[in-house]
């Protein structure tokens, strides 16, 4: 049984509280829009594909609650939710793609003579649960894209997996970009062991992966993010699989901080570096990686574990959530639900579709 980071039933939202876990388990609602967005932004939900999921089934449940009947102020009510969701983690691109694909349909549709407020907020509402269907079974299609592609290019039987930060049913709406590969390659008896970074410093690996690895039963050690490079060296590693929050057309990839570094140790130790990604996180309209905004997360998330300051005071801080990977680095391949292509192959292969 896979783990759900989203429960959604017509009427009803719930998420996983990630800042809860391992510890404990629970699911708290939304109710509203400005609730999804504080859910967001504290990261009790996360993952570039959760983040436009959830953001987007927050406005679902106020439409579905809502009685109001004026067209004019149904339209301006979602325009406005969805510019304010974009805001709530801006590096991850998909709810950024997903709120412009929904403002175009809100637009086409209050152009029909026929529409009314309740016309909209349905095509709106069907459009958004369908975001929920296509993410799993995109991510499906990235798992076995993905595992197939690397056991190609091994001359081992199984293939042993270093991840980064958390990628799976967790950081999506179910399955999982890099870990629906490492699910994929176990499902096939095909996968030997995976090692996962702690991922400093909020620790989804330790928390999150590690969390969902145990629970599946899939062999794997955590290790420190400094240890990555020797692990490389010495654990018979067959290929580096991260996820993205947003890939621009040249190839260059924003991930969690920590993922340049592997691919500069990847590079040197000849280990093929792959990035997972649905199409949802590809920006074309962005030519190359210093043209991403990286969002800086507050002070206290490195200075600080569980309320309690570990960092000698008065000392500086600088806490990027993100880096950003040259395309150079990405050796293996960017490993979408349509494929994997090389960075050069990316933008037209999103463009075909």
């Amino acid at each position: 049984m896979t783990l759900e980071a989203i429960q959604y039933r017509r009427g009803r939202l719930h998420i996983l509280n990630q800042l809860l876990l391992p510890h404990e388990t629970c699911y708290e609602e939304i109710d509203t829009v400005q609730q999804g967005w504080q859910a967001i932004r504290d990261m009790k939900v996360r993952g570039a594909p959760a983040i436009a999921i959830v953001g987007c089934l927050s406005l679902v449940i106020e439409l579905q609650q809502s009685n109001e009947e004026d067209k004019d102020a149904v339209v301006t009510f979602i325009l406005d939710s969805l510019k304010y969701l974009v805001s709530a983690r801006p590096t991850a691109v998909n709810i950024a793609k997903a709120a412009a694909e929904l403002s175009a349909l809100v637009r086409c549709e209050t152009q029909k003579a026929e529409s009314t407020a309740a016309s909209i907020k349905e095509s709106v509402i069907t459009h958004i649960v369908s975001m929920l269907e296509k993410d799993i079974a995109d991510n499906k299609n990235i798992g076995d894209c993905g595992a197939r592609h690397i056991l190609s290019r091994i001359n081992k039987e199984k293939a042993t997996i270093l991840t980064h930060c958390n990628t799976g049913s967790l950081a999506t709406a179910g399955y999982g970009t890099a870990l629906g590969v490492i699910r994929s390659l176990h499902a096939m008896g095909r996968l030997e062991h995976v090692f996962c970074t702690e991922t400093r410093p909020y620790n989804q690996g330790a928390r999150l992966t590690a969390f969902e690895l145990v629970y599946e039963k899939i062999p794997a050690t955590l290790i420190a993010d400094s240890m990555a490079s020797i692990a490389m060296k010495e654990k018979g590693i067959s290929a580096v699989v991260v996820g993205a929050d947003r890939v621009v057309s040249n190839g260059d990839t924003a991930n969690k901080v920590g993922t340049y570094q592997l691919a500069v140790s990847a590079k040197y130790h000849n280990i093929p570096f792959y990035v997972a990604a649905p199409c949802t996180s590809c920006d074309l309209s962005l030519e190359n990686g210093e043209q991403i905004v990286i969002e800086e997360r507050p002070h206290q998330e490195l200075t600080d574990i569980n309320g309690i300051r570990i960092a000698a005071p008065g000392i500086h801080v600088w806490n990027p959530a993100f880096d950003v990977t040259p395309h150079e680095l990405i050796t293996g391949g960017i490993i979408t639900e349509l494929g994997v292509f090389s960075p050069s192959e990316l933008q037209d292969a999103v463009i075909r579709g």
